[in-house]
């Protein structure tokens, strides 16, 4: 899991001719209006990120996804609606260019095991998710794994065990 991840700009034409950095888009689904209000904020002041849509339950994060195409989906493990770790399955048939990160309660590994075998590629803690939730975004949208590093020793343990 590499601690220094930096966002490769991708320059883009303007109308004006002026190159400008291409943002990543992001939808964010969780239950919890708090949650997503927290994390629009979050992502509007790093700049590079674009909140495009939210979504509060399962069904309509994937019908966002499905609608708006984003580069990444910020996913609650746990949302009403269905099973977040099947979605991510579905997502991933159906959006191919839509990478996922989940965020979650759960810092156990086995639930971040579950995640990235169903195509997550990143798995955040929420207590951490405003250190780490950036840097997870960025690496998914370059089809990198990120894991929090507080949980990434335990998983590495549970995958050999």
């Amino acid at each position: 899991m590499a601690a220094d991840l930096h966002l490769a700009r991708v320059p883009s034409e303007t109308a004006s001719g002026k190159e400008e950095a291409r943002r990543l888009r992001v939808i964010v689904a969780d239950d919890h209006v708090l949650m997503r209000h927290s994390l629009r904020k979050l992502f509007e002041a790093e700049g590079d990120v674009e909140l495009i849509a939210e979504a509060s339950e399962l069904k309509a994060a994937v019908r966002q996804v499905r609608a708006h195409r984003p580069d990444v989906l910020v996913l609650d493990l746990r949302m009403p609606g269905g099973s977040s770790i099947d979605a991510i399955g579905t997502l991933r048939e159906q959006a191919p260019g839509t990478r996922v990160v989940v965020v979650t309660m759960e810092d156990n590994p086995l639930f971040a095991q579950r995640a990235l075998d169903a195509g997550a590629l990143g798995f955040v803690v929420k207590d951490y998710a405003d250190e780490e939730l950036p840097q997870a975004v960025r690496a998914a949208a370059r089809g990198e794994r990120e894991v929090s590093p507080r949980l990434a020793a335990r998983l590495e343990s549970f995958q050999r065990a």
